[in-house]
């Protein structure tokens, strides 16, 4: 019994390497399953901010008549479309990368990438009130295609309007 016990102490031991090896092993695939696992949640929480944030504040707005000249709280209005386009192009940002860790969502959002980069300068646009017309019908159309792109990947994009923290911090 005693060498029994010496046996499994002695087994239980072991290497440490080839114990700390197997727990690495474990980990790492984990984290890569973890990753495939939720890069559709991810994705969709991501470009949710994204739409929540453009549809709020740039969309809603100047279909509302607050980026015209003279309109009340016009200034306040830019400067916050101003801000949620430089949001709303993180976000979009990090949806793109959430997107590489899900084959069929990667080839959905793909072709959104030049769409998604042409919207980088266009929230200065905002701020200044230049062009208003044509860079929040830019804003809505890569929006709505990150929409379609993620519904045809089964990772369903709802508008989640981001907190005005998280805003003005841009995550």
């Amino acid at each position: 019994m005693l060498c029994g016990a010496l046996l499994a102490g002695a087994t239980a031991c072991g290497s440490d390497s080839d114990s700390a090896s197997a727990t690495k092993a474990s980990s790492s695939a984990t984290t890569k399953a973890e990753k495939q696992k939720f890069a559709k949640t991810r994705f969709a929480a991501n470009a949710g901010l994204a739409a929540g944030a453009t549809y709020q504040w740039i969309v809603k707005p100047y279909r509302a008549g607050k980026f015209k000249a003279g309109a009340d709280g016009r200034r306040f209005a830019l400067v916050k479309a101003g801000l949620a386009g430089a949001f709303t192009y993180n976000r979009l940002n990090a949806a793109v990368k959430n997107a590489k860790g899900d084959p069929t969502l990667s080839k959905a959002v793909g072709p959104l990438s030049a769409g998604i980069a042409s919207l980088k300068g266009l929230s200065t646009k905002l701020r200044k009130g230049e062009g208003l017309g044509d860079v929040t019908s830019s804003f809505d159309e890569v929006i709505s295609g990150v929409k379609d792109a993620g519904k045809s990947a089964g990772a369903d994009v709802t508008n989640k309007v981001p907190s005005a923290s998280q805003l003005t911090k841009g995550s």
